[in-house]
């Protein structure tokens, strides 16, 4: 698995943990819809820290939380 899939399902996973909807959490994170739907769609190969940081913020977890799951073990390079 490539991290832009992993970091993608992990958000989704979140999303699904505190009952949100993707575009729930993009507003509320405030980060803009084209950028949020292009990261789970997995379509930037750069994934942005200052955007899981705006996530991780909006959850209220830290950045090793969000990193903290089975999905970025042995990611592919």
């Amino acid at each position: 698995m490539y991290l832009k899939e992993a970091t993608s399902k992990r958000i989704i996973e979140l999303c699904n943990e505190y009952h949100y909807t993707p575009n729930k959490i993009a507003e509320m994170s405030r980060i803009a819809p084209s950028t949020f739907n292009d990261m789970l769609n997995e379509k930037r190969d750069n994934q942005s820290s200052m955007v899981i940081c705006k996530i991780c913020k909006t959850l209220n977890i830290e950045m090793k939380e969000f990193y903290n799951s089975e999905l970025f073990k042995d990611l592919d390079d």
